[in-house]
C-alpha cells in the first residue's frame, strides 16, 4: 500500500513549526525520524494532510550534563544512545534498551522525541523514561512547560501533547551508585516489537531489594509504573526462591488481552518469567 496524498513543509524556526502545527487543526503531523510515522502512512493507519519536517531545528539537538541530570535533545537518534559516553556513564539503561530497538537502519533514523511522542505501548523508550523518572520539556504556541514522564502517557497512543506542541528535550536523573538496573524483553525475532518487555530500577541493600520501580511494555495500554509488582518485590532477597510468585500482582498491572497467535494467559506467564529474570539480574554489580 501507499500513503494518501499529503503536503510537506520544512519550517525554518521552532516558532514557525508551532504555528503550522497549531493551525493544522489536527491534520498536521510532525515528522522527525519517521520510523513509525511513515509505516503508518503507508499502511493508511494515519492520513494527515500535512507533514511538518522538524529535523532541521537546532532546538531539538544536543546533549548536556549538570545538576544530576543528563539532558538529551528530542532529536537524539537511537544510535546516539549507544554511542554517547555521557549516556553510557550516567544513564546506562538507555544504552541497554537501545540495542533492542528495531534494526540498524531504524536506529540510524529513529529519534528519542519521536518514540515518546508516538507513545507505542510496546516501545522501549517510553518505558525507560517512566522507570527512570525522566522529565519532558515541551514547547508550543503558549510557551514551554515541563511534564514528568509518568504523567505524559495518557492511554493507548495518547499523550499530554497539546495542539502545536513539540517535545524539545528530555532530562534523565543520573544513576545513583546504590541503584541497579534491569532490562529484558521477549520477541519472536530480534528487532520485532516485544511480546512482553520489562525494565526495572531498584536500590539494593546487599542482595535485598529496597525501593523498586518496574515498568512493563507490550501488553499494556501505556508506559506506567507497575505499582502492584513494584510494591510486592520490595524486601525480597535475591536470587529469588522458587516459591516466590508474582502472577496475581502482574495481572493487576498488565492489560493483557487475547490477540492473534497469543492468548492473554500466555502473555501473563511470559511476564512472570521475565520478572524473575530481570529481578535476579539486579543482584549483580551495577551496570557500567
Amino acid at each position: 500500500m501507499k500513503a494518501r496524498n499529503f503536503r510537506y513543509v520544512r519550517p525554518a524556526s521552532i516558532q514557525e513549526a508551532y504555528r503550522i502545527l497549531a493551525e493544522g487543526d489536527g491534520e498536521a503531523v510532525a515528522l522527525a525520524g519517521g520510523q513509525s510515522l511513515l509505516a503508518t502512512l503507508n499502511l493508511r493507519l494515519s492520513a494527515p494532510k500535512l507533514l511538518v519536517d522538524i529535523s532541521g531545528l537546532k532546538e531539538l539537538v544536543g546533549q548536556s550534563y549538570g545538576d544530576g541530570y543528563v539532558r538529551l535533545g528530542a532529536f537524539t537518534r537511537h544510535r546516539q544512545l549507544l554511542e554517547s559516553d555521557l549516556v553510557r556513564k550516567h544513564v546506562p539503561l538507555l544504552a541497554r534498551a537501545a540495542t533492542h530497538i528495531g534494526h540498524v537502519a531504524i536506529r540510524n533514523r529513529g529519534t528519542l522525541g519521536g518514540s515518546l511522542a508516538y507513545a507505542d505501548p510496546a516501545a522501549e523508550l517510553p518505558a525507560c523514561a517512566v522507570v527512570l523518572g525522566a522529565t519532558l520539556e515541551i514547547g508550543g504556541p503558549e510557551g514551554e512547560r515541563v511534564v514528568r514522564a509518568e504523567n505524559f502517557f495518557k492511554g493507548l497512543f495518547e499523550t499530554d501533547l497539546r495542539p502545536g506542541e513539540l517535545i524539545l528535550g528530555v532530562s534523565f536523573p543520573i544513576q545513583q551508585k546504590d541503584a541497579r538496573i534491569g532490562f529484558a524483553e521477549l520477541a519472536r525475532r530480534h528487532g520485532d516489537f516485544p511480546l512482553v518487555g520489562l525494565t526495572a530500577i531498584a536500590t539494593m541493600q546487599g542482595d535485598r531489594i529496597g525501593k523498586a520501580r518496574l515498568v512493563y511494555f507490550g501488553p499494556v495500554d501505556r508506559a506506567r509504573v507497575a505499582q502492584s509488582v513494584s510494591s510486592a518485590v520490595e524486601g525480597l532477597v535475591l536470587p529469588l526462591d522458587t516459591t516466590v510468585s508474582f502472577e496475581t500482582e502482574i495481572e493487576k498491572d498488565l492489560a493483557a488481552e487475547d490477540t492473534a497467535g497469543l492468548r492473554a494467559d500466555t502473555k501473563l506467564h511470559l511476564a512472570a518469567v521475565l520478572t524473575r529474570r530481570v529481578l535476579n539480574s539486579l543482584s549483580g554489580a551495577a551496570a557500567p
